[in-house]
Parts: C-alpha cells; sequence; structure tokens
C-alpha cells in the first residue's frame, strides 16, 4: 500500500521491505549523463553493444521470416506495439494533471509472447552466428538464409542450448533454439508453470525440472552444460548477450515515441516501469533506454513484495549477494517470472548509475491490474506483467514518489510526462488459467490499490 499520512509511521525502505509491504525506493546513486563506456562486472559496455545487437537482429530477419510464420508480415523483425491507455489510466487513479498513460505491450511478442524474445532469442541468435562464421557457412554480408539448409542445421544440430528458467526466458531460448535446428534443454524450477513446460514439450524441447526455485535450477543447468563441450549455457545471471539483446529494444521504442508525437526532454519526463525478476531483461531495456534518451526517462524496477531480489541487491554492500531469505522473505508469488532469490550481480552493477529507483507490490495489486488492464483496455497480460501499472500512483501518490518528483525538479512538469508501463508476458496463456487470473482480479476489494 502507498504511503499516505495515516500509513507512513514506519520509518524507511528497509522497514517495509521485510515486512513485505509495498515501498518506494530511488536511487541516490542515478548519473544524469551516461559515461560512453559502463562497468559490466569485468567487461565494458556501451552504444556499440547496443548497436551490435540491433545489427544482429537485421542480419538474421530474413531467416527469421523463414522459420516463423508469425514474422513474416514484418519481415523478421520481433517488435511489439506501444499503446496509449487513458481509460485504465483513470482506472488506476493517474489525472491528466499527472502525465498520460501509454503501454509497450511486450505481451504480444511475436515467438514468444514475453519480453524474453529479445533477449533470448539475440543470445541464440549470436551463438549460431558464431558457428555458422566459424565453419564457413556464412560469411560478413552474406545471406544467412542459408542457415535453414540441411547443411547449418547438420551442424547446429550438433550443440544443445540450454538455460534455467521459471518460463519465459525458457519458451524464448528453447522455441528459437529448436527451430534453428539446436538440440534445446530448459531446467526449469518448481513454481514454473505447468502449461508452460507442456508448451517447450510439444516445440520438441527438453524440460529438466528440479524440485527447488529458480536460484537451483539455473545453478543445475549451470552445472551440467559445464561438462558438455557441445553444449551452451544461456545463464540469464552473468550474460551479456542477454543484456545486450535487451537493449535492442531502445532505438524501437525510440521511433515509436516518434511516430506518437510523444516528446522526451527535460519539460516532458517520460517515466518507465520494468517489471523485475533476475533482473537482466529491465536492466538491458534501461541500458538501451538511457542511451538514447539520455537523463530524461526515468526507469524503475517493479518487484513482487516477497521477492524484492533487486531492491535487496541494490541495498547491500558492493561486496554482498544477499538473498530475499535473508530479509525474512519466502519468495512465494505468483508472478512466476519474479520468482527470484537472488539479482544478478552483472545487471546490478550496471544499474548503478543508470536506474532511477524500485518499487515493490502486493499479489493481490497485480491480479487486480491484470483485470483492469483487460476490462479497459484489452489487455491480455499474466499476473507478472502487471507489475509496472503500480508506478504511477507510487510516484504521484506517496509522499515517497512525491519528495523525490520535486527533489529531481520535475513536479512541475507532471501534466506533460508520459508515464509508460512495459508488459512481459501473457500471449500464450492457456485460457482457462486466464479466466482464472481474470477472476482472481475482479474479485480483489478497491483497496488492495490503494
Amino acid at each position: 500500500m502507498p504511503d499516505t499520512p495515516a500509513t507512513a509511521a514506519l520509518p524507511s525502505v528497509q522497514d517495509r521491505l521485510r515486512a513485505a509491504q509495498p515501498c518506494l525506493w530511488t536511487n541516490a546513486g542515478r548519473v544524469p549523463q551516461v559515461p560512453p563506456q559502463l562497468s559490466v562486472g569485468t567487461a565494458l559496455v556501451g552504444m556499440d553493444d547496443m548497436q551490435a545487437a540491433v545489427a544482429r537482429f537485421g542480419r538474421f530477419a530474413g531467416l527469421l521470416a523463414e522459420l516463423f510464420p508469425e514474422l513474416q508480415a514484418s519481415g523478421g523483425v520481433i517488435e511489439s506495439p506501444l499503446v496509449p491507455a487513458p481509460t485504465l489510466a483513470r482506472a488506476l487513479g493517474l489525472g491528466a494533471e499527472e502525465g498520460a498513460l501509454w503501454v509497450k505491450c511486450d505481451h504480444l511478442l511475436p515467438v514468444a509472447g514475453s519480453i524474453k524474445a529479445r533477449g533470448g532469442i539475440h543470445e541464440v541468435l549470436e551463438f549460431a552466428e558464431t558457428l555458422a562464421l566459424e565453419h564457413g557457412l556464412v560469411s560478413p554480408g552474406s545471406d544467412y538464409r542459408a542457415l535453414a539448409q540441411p547443411a547449418a542445421r547438420a551442424l547446429l544440430g550438433r550443440y544443445q542450448v540450454a538455460v534455467g528458467s521459471t518460463g519465459n526466458l525458457g519458451l524464448s531460448i528453447g522455441v528459437a533454439a529448436s527451430r534453428l535446428g539446436f538440440r534445446a534443454a530448459v531446467h526449469m524450477s518448481a513454481d514454473a508453470k505447468e502449461w508452460k513446460k507442456e508448451r517447450l514439450r510439444r516445440r520438441g524441447v527438453e524440460v529438466v525440472e528440479h524440485a527447488g526455485d529458480y536460484e537451483q535450477a539455473v545453478a543445475a543447468g549451470r552445472t551440467q552444460a559445464a561438462s558438455d563441450p557441445f553444449c551452451h549455457f544461456v545463464d540469464d545471471e552473468r550474460s551479456l548477450s542477454l543484456l545486450q539483446g535487451y537493449s535492442a529494444a531502445a532505438p524501437a521504442l525510440q521511433r515509436q515515441l516518434a511516430a506518437a508525437g510523444i516528446t522526451v526532454d527535460a519539460t516532458h519526463p517520460l517515466f518507465v516501469y520494468l517489471p523485475c525478476g533476475v533482473g537482466g531483461a529491465p536492466a538491458g531495456i534501461t541500458f538501451g533506454l538511457r542511451q538514447v534518451l539520455g537523463p530524461h526517462v526515468h526507469c524503475f524496477f517493479a518487484e513482487p513484495v516477497q521477492s524484492p531480489c533487486f531492491l535487496a541487491q541494490m541495498l547491500a554492500g558492493p561486496h554482498d549477494h544477499p538473498s530475499v531469505y535473508d530479509w525474512g522473505l519466502t519468495n512465494q508469488t505468483e508472478a512466476d517470472g519474479l520468482a527470484v532469490p537472488r539479482a544478478s550481480l552483472l545487471a546490478a552493477s550496471l544499474m548503478h548509475p543508470l536506474l532511477s529507483g524500485i518499487f515493490t507490490v502486493q499479489d493481490a495489486t497485480l491480479f487486480q491490474h491484470l483485470a483492469w488492464a483487460h476490462d479497459t483496455e484489452g489487455l491480455r497480460i499474466e499476473p507478472s506483467a502487471a507489475a509496472g501499472f503500480s508506478g504511477p500512483a507510487m510516484l504521484t501518490g506517496t509522499l515517497a514518489g512525491r519528495a523525490w518528483l520535486r527533489a529531481q525538479g520535475l513536479e512541475a512538469h507532471l501534466p506533460r510526462a508520459t508515464h509508460l508501463a512495459w508488459t512481459t508476458g501473457g500471449l500464450f496463456v492457456p485460457e482457462a488459467e486466464y479466466d482464472l487470473f481474470l477472476q482472481r482480479g475482479r474479485a480483489q476489494p478497491q483497496a488492495a490499490s490503494a
């Protein structure tokens, strides 16, 4: 529940975090101007890395259009629409004097049906490209549709692509890898949805189930892959390629904002709300947006109150790697893609100078906002994809949010602001399961989001 005079007694973000109560943390370490190079673990990244990912997607567009019928109309481009959501804004309590609400609909991304389509598919493409160049199947500037030919598929079929996932990254990796001809394996945690496992199996992907949580599934997959020289493990906690792939969303969004007549500058701030699990996807997008839109885009991560692993990491010291269990939290949430106990250190190191803040949200609010998104704008999303819709109220309707806006000199510019909620998944949720989501959301009392 956001701050009100009656609920502002808890003195700190740490107290709210420990009590599993919604809270807002803002980043005092954010820098207005992005340095040309940023440290990510032991590597340095910059604008060139984002542009390299965009270029790689371009090289593979013809092949993707050939392999995936759903990409034929777009010429192999994997992109989602940007849509206004004025009716949902009113339901969320966002008045015109506080800005306009838009939705970046990554729940509609083709092939994988989630935000993971960008990062996951990018890493699969990069691995395929590396092998193809090494074996002379393609050359710089050649037509990558050659990788659909028997010789290329025979080569790629010798290799396995593996990943640890609660669901959506596994779908992205598994579907893309198997369609390219790789053997594919997804290590899935106990809290992964059964329908996601079945969808992978129908695509010929091996599903390896683990009794523990996301972190344990990733560790098991990583260990197994290390013993196989023909296995490439997509490491959601440590992969620069995933971050690059996610960052490729930024130039596309910049074009969509321009086409919609949305200005982003000192008097027209853009607030972006991104659901966060281990952190790779929102960190990659934030990295890209800060590169192309500069200081006037403010990115906030959204996490469940029982799984705020990124917030726990940002509150920790530089050499600590805490778990949500260390805070007495359960890591239990219906937002399965966000049920992560420990954040990616790679993503956290990148976010220290770039991120504006993090807020947490209760599961009851996720379901309520899922239902509102459906009933007002016809958006069909899964619970984790609803996390960002709490962002506008956290900024404009809480003591902490208003204090931050004033400190940043942004309060006076709210009437010209754009609030952008980034959805993450939902396209392939079975009808019966989605109906249950709606029923649960519609049954929530109005106070769930107050």
